[in-house]
């Protein structure tokens, strides 16, 4: 796959994390990645929990299959909360990290890797306030800045976001 091949679903609903967002589509664009942004309804205006950005999406998520992404993001904020009850989100996830294709969640993402059951006997870092939760669903939490444990790929915060997305897009080189 060429740079100007490489597609990144980013996985979104209302309540997701401004600056970690707007980091990340800097970040992976300036690569040359192109973005897809999937959320549970296609064309939809999604809103950032800070009020700072609001984008729309391309595709549903019942609509996107694993094979035409090189990676899946999830950013964090409170639209993790709301994506976790999507089972084509969490059918997407699965898919992906089944198929080898990188998942990356940042902040409280990885609570989409919990209900997509992608946490068990993996170290993962994220939010403090659900690293309770990871633990809870047999991860190993650590306070890291990013952990990529086999093509599961997280980070704590918006702080984090460049290595967040310098180890995706490290871990996408690695499988082409």
């Amino acid at each position: 796959m060429a740079a100007a091949e490489l597609r990144i679903a980013v996985l979104l609903d209302d309540g997701f994390e401004d600056d970690e967002l707007r980091t990340l589509m800097e970040l992976f664009e300036s690569a040359g990645a192109r973005l897809t942004l999937v959320s549970p309804v296609a064309k939809r205006a999604c809103k950032g929990r800070h009020g700072r950005l609001t984008v729309t999406s391309e595709l549903a998520a019942s609509t996107a299959r694993a094979e035409m992404f090189a990676a899946i993001v999830i950013p964090g904020g409170y639209a993790a909360d709301k994506l976790r009850m999507r089972h084509a989100m969490l059918d997407l996830v699965r898919d992906s990290i089944n198929r080898g294709i990188p998942v990356g969640a940042i902040g409280h993402g990885p609570q989409v890797l919990i209900s997509a059951a992608a946490v068990a006997g993996r170290t993962v870092t994220c939010w403090p306030s659900i690293a309770i939760d990871i633990k809870n669903a047999g991860g190993l939490y650590v306070d890291r800045p990013v952990v990529d444990d086999g093509g599961i790929i997280t980070a704590r915060k918006a702080d984090d976001a460049r290595a967040f997305a310098e180890a995706i897009l490290r871990r996408i080189g690695d499988s082409r």
